[in-house]
């Protein structure tokens, strides 16, 4: 079985940075996609950041510029870091990795299970 754990969450003030870091465990073989996303009350889930096997970074608009995303493939982790956060950042983030396992060569996609970042005075 894969399990996404996720852990950095927490309440910070306008202006302060967090890092939030998920880590896969299981049988797998390979991930190619490791991503990012928040859910804030009232609101559709939404990308925040994902890269790539190949090193490609993407990131959505509203972060660009404050947030890193960076992934350590041996230890199959991949971390966000955010600077400069502001009250529109306050969400659920979720983790989501695109892998395929020893027992099949097709990929699916897997979720942590989410933790809390809230930004406020």
């Amino acid at each position: 079985q894969v399990q996404l754990v996720e852990s950095g969450g927490g309440l910070v003030q306008p202006g302060g940075s967090l890092r939030l870091s998920c880590a896969a465990s299981g049988s797998i073989f390979s991930i190619s996609v490791m991503g990012w996303y928040r859910q804030a009350p009232g609101k559709q889930r939404e990308l925040v950041a994902a890269v790539t096997r190949g090193g490609n970074r993407n990131y959505a608009d509203s972060v660009k510029g404050r947030f890193t995303i960076s992934r350590d493939n041996p230890k199959n982790t991949v971390y966000l870091q955010m600077n400069s956060l502001e009250p529109e950042d306050t969400a659920v983030y979720y983790c989501n990795m695109k892998l395929s396992t020893r027992r099949s060569e097709y990929e699916y996609s897997y979720w942590g299970q989410g933790t809390q970042v809230t930004v406020s005075s």
